[in-house]
């Protein structure tokens, strides 16, 4: 029995010979295989665009895929956030979360970019409430900070089952407050997390800018903090870097412990990929590790991603694993470092993150004041972050070039004229675009 992340491997080389390395990586970047079985391959996707576009374009390539490479009639259902959460809850208590076991701190690697970091997790592990109460982890993407919250998690609830663990990312916070707002349903929404043992936020960041969701953040973490119930978050940045955040909040995140996570040395790099291809059942010589490690240095997460696509290289060429081999196969991952270049959907999908406005919406004709701001911040940033012509941007919102340059005067005008909050809003959403690269 293969693996889930094994079978999604291998179908993700399958669907980048069909439709493109870029396509793929555009549509699937933020995909999470949550179930493989006999009958299904379930899929979750945080954004509304990414799952109709994979839902309309790519179900027949990988159900044909899964036929093709594993005999297998899965069939293909693409899940968001509410539906993911009622599967892997479905017969459980709502109060209870569960958390990947591969996530613990045993598996960790450590080196001196993450010890202090590290160290602060297992401190808090052992005492939740009583040391480090708010534990803020911050630093650029991919470098283990949701893996440090999960092993919080995981060792707490080995120690207590029965703690009320509550894990929550920013973005999607903001949702369910709204959600809750919409159906009449905010005490239970203040009930679930109010009552936590244990409160871990992801990507604290982007709550900022957003006056709503920081107020009833603000409530929730007193609320929480004076009942000594630990609180932990993660951000690509300290408090102190997050321009519109509420000076209120600013405060209590630095009530704790800020410790930062940066990327790891060559050292760590090399125990991380041995790691990585030992449990994926990889034997790499030591030049292939030290030819890895000297050109894969942004993230951990490029490195898993490396040994994968070695893995699914050995398994569809039946090539061997040597050095000439490999450097021809993962060459096309290494990026130079500054010179990589958001795509256009990923910028979209971090000003809808940051203006809560669906992709969908985004990209049509919907004219209110919220959307058509946010439409022009993603043209004007669009236009600055990348070296995409009006007309081809002109082709991601479905407007001619002359609109698009209209959008981009706005902005221009808005920041010439000394608009802070604009210009505020901007500096966050560049920078959140650039954790994710």
């Amino acid at each position: 029995m293969y693996s889930s992340a094994y079978v999604w491997a291998k179908i993700l080389i399958n669907l980048e010979e069909r439709l493109g390395a870029v396509t793929v990586s555009s549509w699937f970047d933020d995909a999470e295989v949550i179930e493989l079985n006999d009958e299904n391959l379930i899929l979750y996707s945080p954004s509304d665009f990414r799952r109709e576009i994979i839902r309309l374009r790519c179900t027949d390539y990988i159900q044909t895929a899964l036929k093709e490479i594993f005999n297998s009639d899965a069939k293909l259902l693409v899940f968001d956030e509410n539906e993911k959460q009622n599967f892997l809850n479905r017969g459980k208590n709502n109060t209870v979360m569960d958390f990947a076991p591969q996530f613990s701190f045993d598996n960790f690697v450590v080196g001196p970019s993450n010890r202090f970091a590290h160290s602060a997790a297992i401190a808090v592990s052992n005492n939740p409430g009583q040391v480090y109460n708010p534990l803020f982890i911050y630093g650029p993407a991919g470098l283990g900070k949701t893996h440090l919250l999960y092993a919080i998690a995981n060792s707490i609830r080995k120690k207590n089952p029965d703690a009320k663990i509550v894990y929550i990312k920013g973005d999607q916070f903001t949702n369910e407050l709204i959600a809750s707002l919409q159906s009449g349903r905010n005490v239970e929404f203040r009930t679930k997390y109010r009552e936590a043992d244990l409160f871990l936020i992801d990507d604290i960041q982007f709550i900022a800018g957003k006056e709503s969701t920081q107020e009833e953040f603000f409530h929730t973490f007193n609320n929480l903090y004076e009942q000594r119930k630990q609180i932990v978050m993660t951000s690509d940045r300290k408090p102190s870097d997050m321009l519109t955040l509420e000076d209120r909040l600013k405060t209590r995140f630095e009530w704790g412990l800020l410790a930062d996570i940066q990327p790891p040395d060559y050292e760590t790099r090399m125990a991380i990929l041995k790691n990585k291809a030992s449990n994926l059942g990889l034997d790499l010589s030591d030049d292939v590790c030290n030819y890895i490690a000297i050109n894969v240095t942004n993230n951990v997460r490029q490195i898993e991603g490396t040994v994968k696509k070695i893995l699914a290289y050995r398994d569809l060429t039946d090539m061997p694993l040597d050095l000439p081999n490999i450097s021809r196969a993962i060459d096309d991952m290494f990026k130079a470092e500054g010179n990589s270049v958001p795509t256009p959907s990923l910028i979209i999908s971090q000003v809808c993150k940051f203006y809560n406005v669906d992709e969908v919406t985004l990209r049509g004709t919907n004219r209110s004041k919220g959307t058509a701001d946010a439409r022009h911040v993603a043209i004007y940033l669009i236009r600055q972050l990348t070296n995409m012509s009006l007309p081809d941007i002109g082709k991601e919102f479905n407007r001619d070039h002359s609109t698009i340059l209209n959008s981009i005067r706005k902005i221009e005008k808005g920041l010439k004229s000394g608009n802070n909050s604009l210009s505020d809003n901007i500096r966050d959403i560049t920078a959140n675009i650039n954790s994710q690269l």
